[in-house]
C-alpha cells in the first residue's frame, strides 16, 4: 500500500536535505589529476584553459576547469580524452552532457566545461565565480587554501 504524504506534512517537516558530497580525490591527488586534466586539453590545442578553486565556495565541487575549443568536433575530442583519463586515473563515474558549443563532464571533486568561443563569451561563467582562478601553470602547483 503506498503512503500519501498531505502537503501539510511536507510544508511541517520541510524539504529533504540532500546527501553531502564526499571528496573522492585527497588534495595532492586532487591537483595531481587536475594537472594531467590541463596537460591533455593542452595537446588537444584548447584555449584559455583555466581552473577555478572552489574549496569552501561550492558544495558540488573541488575544482572548476574551463577550456575553448575551435569547433564542436574539437570540443567533443577533447572531452573524450578527459573522460578516458579519468577512467585511467581511477575515476570511473564521471556525466557527460553535450550540445553543439558546450559539453559538461562532471567527476564529482571536478567538473569540466569546454566551450566553443562563443558560447564561452556568451554565458561567461567565470564571472559568476567570484573566486581565485588559476591559469593552467598554477593550478598544478598550488595547494587549496582552507
Amino acid at each position: 500500500m503506498n503512503e500519501q504524504i498531505s502537503r501539510k506534512e511536507v510544508v511541517q517537516t520541510g524539504p529533504e536535505k540532500a546527501a553531502k558530497r564526499v571528496s573522492i580525490l585527497d588534495d595532492t591527488r586532487l591537483n595531481q589529476v587536475v594537472a594531467l586534466m590541463v596537460e591533455s586539453l593542452e595537446e588537444d590545442k584548447a584555449e584559455n584553459v583555466i581552473v577555478i578553486d572552489l574549496v569552501g565556495k561550492a558544495s558540488f565541487a573541488d575544482r572548476m576547469i574551463i577550456a575553448s575549443g575551435q569547433v564542436d568536433r574539437q570540443i567533443l575530442a577533447m572531452a573524450t580524452h578527459l573522460d578516458k583519463l579519468l577512467f585511467e586515473q581511477g575515476i570511473k563515474k564521471t556525466t557527460m552532457e553535450q550540445s553543439p558549443d558546450w559539453v559538461l563532464l562532471d567527476a564529482g571533486d571536478i567538473i569540466v566545461h569546454l566551450f566553443r568561443g562563443e558560447a564561452r563569451e556568451y554565458y561567461n561563467i567565470e564571472k559568476i565565480w567570484n573566486v581565485e582562478i588559476l591559469d593552467a601553470a598554477q593550478a598544478s602547483t598550488e595547494e587549496p587554501q582552507e
